[in-house]
């Protein structure tokens, strides 16, 4: 009886240790548990310039884009693909598991990290008020009564349902939709982020009633909370090193010509750190 009992027990073994040499081999080629090994999947807007847009060819490109793919080339991973979102779809894709990463300036709040988590804060800015020059809004206090247009599950809803109380917040899916709808008289004003707020008050003639600074809530990468420490740790570490040799900066200047450079992301901040 003895060898019967032993047989089974010896392929038993081996079959668990051909099972942790799968798992292994499994780890090793997918270090950073992505939906597709070697490449980031991620979501993100089209119509965020000068953040995440797409070009006149359909490609993305903006702000985010370019840094997060210099990042990405830091970890390792140049097969990067993004893929244009709702931003209420943004945080959702990324938690269920259809996007590994969530990049549209995502403003890193105690309620979105219920939901994902962030890598370390890359960008901050200014929130803008843009409003139709006919709607007889000249600052923040002449929003009561008017209808104010935001983009739904943004800072900038978040924002003014704090602070608006009196304004009528009508919620769109994206600015495109929310600034044709300034245009056509449908709402008064739109509420958005400040670079993007630029390029549609020159093109369309409307009035920047207010610029409200966010530096409390800084933009930051979203990953899903499910077996992304270790891409969430060396995200970090690439986005730091962005910073110190100057590729932030480079990347600032080139898409926010004339805007302030917050000083925290530049490479003299991190001249006695290591972190």
């Amino acid at each position: 009886m003895k060898p019967i009992i032993i047989a089974p027990l010896t392929a038993l073994v081996l079959t668990l240790n051909g099972c942790n040499d799968s798992a292994s081999d499994e780890t090793a080629d997918n270090p950073y548990h992505l939906i597709k090994p070697g490449q980031i999947r991620v979501a993100s807007l089209g119509d965020a310039k000068p953040y995440t847009y797409t070009n006149a060819a359909g490609q993305f490109t903006g702000f985010d884009v370019e840094f997060f793919k210099n990042v990405a080339n830091r970890v390792g991973i140049d097969d990067v693909v993004f893929s244009g979102q709702d931003f209420t779809g943004i945080l959702s894709g990324v938690a269920n598991g259809r996007f590994d990463v969530g990049v549209a300036a995502i403003g890193i709040t105690d309620e979105r990290k219920q939901t994902v988590d962030f890598t370390r804060g890359y960008l901050a800015g200014y929130l803008t008020i843009l409003a139709s020059p006919d709607a007889g809004i000249k600052d923040e206090k002449d929003l009561a009564g008017h209808r104010l247009g935001v983009v739904q599950g943004t800072l900038q809803d978040a924002y003014a349902v704090k602070n608006f109380l009196d304004a009528n917040l009508v919620r769109f899916p994206d600015n495109n939709t929310a600034i044709s709808a300034v245009n056509s008289g449908s709402v008064d004003a739109h509420f958005l982020d400040y670079e993007a707020a630029k390029d549609y008050a020159e093109r369309f003639n409307l009035v920047d009633v207010a610029d409200i600074p966010s530096f409390d809530a800084p933009a930051g990468f979203a990953l899903s909370k499910e077996s992304k420490d270790q891409l969430r740790k060396d995200l970090d570490q690439a986005i730091v090193a962005a910073m110190k040799d100057g590729t932030w900066k480079d990347l600032y200047q080139k898409w926010f010509p004339d805007s302030p450079m917050p000083p925290q992301y530049l490479p003299d901040a991190f001249k006695d750190s290591d972190s």
